[in-house]
């Protein structure tokens, strides 16, 4: 709970080094990389980027990512450390085919690389120390290849709590030399924090979690996620599960994400959710107490037109129910680092 708050009032420093940082390289790695995921990847500006989702035949997802336009023939992305194998196995054997058939791509897997998460209201200050870059004039999801505390770093202004921060790809020997410096230039008000931290930041912020808010067999319309699915892309498909997707963008999906409020303890994931007959309706998929709510939240699935803020409905802890309601997200309010 303290350091789920420290986040939000100072800053936090978390190791993220298993997640999988790679690039894609080459004159085509911009069509390849549409053909797998649901971004308008041509329509980034260099030095930006978006939340996007690899999706399968029918639609589901295989992963979210966060996925930056380096140049024009270079594509840097981060996947899921649950996901590695997968994702890796997936872009590997699609980019065969695509060269096979005379399509310049290639990429690297940054296993030399660690990967530092600096969130928080003190993060643009604490990281500005360290590096002549004039961060101020770096907005969210803006990245840059910067020289910080001496070594060549990727970053990234993005992050996994709802809060300003940076996501940091620093060699590995420089690393915990870097991690040291920021808990330095804070003057102790930037702590290194967990990943049970991180879960409750991310959970407060109405992110998903992939293996619980989004899975296989969950498309990005029914994530919450369609704002993800650029424009051009919606009139002109071509990604994996375009048929699917983009018909439920027409007709609207069948269930859909939403926020909950539980009056009972933490709602886990797999809890059911009834209706006010007691009828089932969905489940939860992300569930918790909000140390800066003081009150438990949780996140799930319900049939469209259930789905409205306000709707009063029943959660099934434990064999026992208690009343709850759906709510928007996010639960406690984004500070994106945007230009006024």
């Amino acid at each position: 709970m303290e350091s789920t708050i420290n986040c939000r009032e100072n800053g936090s420093l978390f190791d993220v080094s298993h997640m999988c940082g790679l690039s894609l390289k080459g004159k085509d790695c911009v069509s390849f990389l549409e053909k797998l995921v649901v971004a308008d990847v041509a329509g980034l500006a260099p030095g930006t980027g978006s939340l996007t989702v690899f999706t399968n035949e029918k639609g589901g997802a295989i992963d979210d990512s966060v996925i930056t336009k380096v140049t024009d023939d270079h594509i840097y992305l981060v996947v899921n450390a649950g996901c590695r194998d997968k994702d890796l196995a997936h872009i590997e054997e699609h980019m065969k085919a695509f060269k096979a058939k005379g399509g310049d791509v290639s990429w690297h897997i940054y296993d030399e690389r660690s990967l530092l998460a600096l969130q928080g209201p003190l993060a643009g200050s604490t990281l500005q120390y360290l590096t002549k870059e004039d961060l101020s004039k770096l907005y969210f999801g803006e990245f840059r290849i910067i020289d910080i505390n001496g070594a060549k770093c990727f970053l990234t202004r993005t992050g996994y709590t709802g809060e300003d921060g940076f996501e940091i790809s620093v060699p590995s020997e420089n690393a915990v030399d870097l991690a040291k410096a920021i808990l330095e230039k804070s003057e102790g008000k930037v702590r290194l924090t967990g990943l049970g931290a991180r879960d409750s930041l991310r959970l407060e912020a109405g992110l998903c979690l992939y293996g619980n808010d989004m899975e296989q067999h969950i498309t990005p319309v029914e994530a919450g996620l369609t704002w993800a699915i650029g424009k051009r892309r919606r009139a002109e498909g071509g990604f994996l599960g375009a048929e699917v997707i983009l018909k439920q963008i027409a007709d609207g999906p069948a269930i859909r994400r939403v926020g909950l409020f539980s009056s009972g303890p933490p709602a886990r994931s797999h809890s059911e959710i009834q209706n006010e007959n007691g009828e089932n309706i969905g489940e939860v998929t992300s569930g918790g107490f909000s140390p800066c709510l003081k009150k438990n939240i949780g996140m799930g699935y319900v049939k469209s037109g259930l789905h409205k803020p306000g709707t009063k409905l029943k959660i099934v802890i434990r064999g026992k129910t208690y009343e709850g309601s759906v709510t928007k997200m996010p639960f406690v309010a984004t500070k994106y680092y945007k230009p006024t």
